[in-house]
């Protein structure tokens, strides 16, 4: 017996709260992949690395060596870590924001391991879910200081150290696991995270050539790291092929006003001339068809720029056998109830708001896979 996932529509209360109320959108599953549970980002920016953690989770399922809960604030210290060197060696022009990509947290894990939630939970403040805001004030200040000074102090390390201590807690140099004791990274070792050329990163424009390594210039990929570039074709190939068989993918894109919903649990890319109608969801309208030169445009125009990492889960259709995505956000459950922080991305929007995904070397189709000597 098929299972139907309907979406809610919401209709605004005075309060700003929704509603729910039936839907026009219907959805069946065409591939649903077992993933862990959705986890809340809370006030921080670290959706990169919950949605890079959730996905190396569903890679951990897909090869059968069971759940794990990973900690994503383990990841994010090392990650500001860098970070901030970082800054002070580009004399303060760096990005010492919370935001990067999907690269960062595979590398992170490969240089500093890994460890379970249970053993590092990165809140040793009074806050019930994660809050950065004044952490990442202090943590400005020491940059700023540093580069001012156009020097490291003895005290700088223990300064950072001191600041990541009193808000994220104390770094486990060992813990214990299911009865076995482990370091970071013999912990990653033991989970086969330890290898980074498992999982390729890959975008689509071309104001580069495709099938070579490029830059990606976005303010997130601070350390200037290169990804593949392939045709828009190849990209949706990538993920479709990937979601068919088995394997998740790691997206990082665009929350377009209007466009994406995620209270409501949806995200569309309608034609222009549809658009106000469209985003009522009173109705189900055809998606946009998108070239390679459209989502050009709209990157060179800032129009779509990297605000949001999200984990791609499933391939679903409406009752129009219009492709939508399942998507498995890092929001918690709370904020679209009946869908419990997932959402459906249609094949217009991906098409046109996505700039990198993350995949798993095996799940790239092996034609393309050629093309990019992998």
């Amino acid at each position: 017996m098929k299972r139907f996932y309907t979406l809610a529509l919401a209709a605004v209360l005075c309060t700003a709260a929704f509603a729910q109320t039936q839907t026009i959108y219907q959805f069946t599953p065409v591939r649903d992949i077992p993933v862990t549970p959705v986890k809340d980002q809370a006030r921080t920016g670290t959706c990169w690395c919950f949605a890079t953690i959730s996905f190396l989770e569903a890679e951990l399922i897909r090869q059968g060596k069971g759940e794990y809960d990973l900690s994503e604030m383990f990841v994010v210290r090392n990650n500001y870590t860098d970070r901030i060197f970082d800054n002070y060696l580009r004399r303060g022009n760096g990005n010492i924001n919370p935001g990067s990509i999907a690269h960062m947290a595979t590398q992170a894990i490969a240089k500093y391991g890994i460890v379970p939630e249970s053993a590092y939970h990165g809140i040793n403040y009074d806050s019930p879910g994660h809050n950065h805001g004044e952490m990442s004030a202090y943590l400005k200040g020491i940059a700023d200081v540093s580069v001012n000074l156009k020097k490291l102090s003895p005290e700088y390390d223990k300064l950072v150290k001191s600041l990541f201590d009193i808000y994220l807690g104390e770094m486990p140099e060992t813990f214990r696991y299911n009865g076995k004791e482990y370091t970071p990274k013999s912990f990653a070792r033991m989970l086969g995270l330890d290898n980074v050329s498992d999982y390729i990163e890959l975008t689509s424009f071309s104001h580069h050539p495709f099938y070579e390594q490029v830059p990606l210039e976005i303010p997130d990929n601070w350390d200037h790291a290169r990804l593949w570039n392939v045709p828009l074709d190849d990209m949706m190939a990538i993920i479709d092929n990937a979601l068919t068989n088995g394997y998740t993918v790691a997206w990082d894109g665009d929350l377009t006003a209007g466009e994406f919903n995620h209270n409501r649990g949806i995200a569309i890319c309608p034609n222009p001339e549809d658009f106000a109608e469209a985003v009522k969801l009173e109705k189900v309208y055809p998606d946009r068809e998108v070239t390679q030169e459209m989502r050009q445009k709209d990157f060179e125009t800032f129009r779509t720029v990297d605000d949001h990492l999200m984990h791609l889960t499933g391939l679903y259709k409406d009752q129009n056998g219009g492709k939508f995505y399942k998507t498995k956000n890092s929001w918690g459950e709370g904020r679209n109830t009946e869908l419990k922080g997932y959402l459906f991305m249609s094949k217009a929007y991906l098409q046109m708001r996505t700039v990198s995904i993350m995949v798993h070397r095996d799940a790239i189709p092996k034609d393309i896979r050629k093309k990019l000597g992998l």
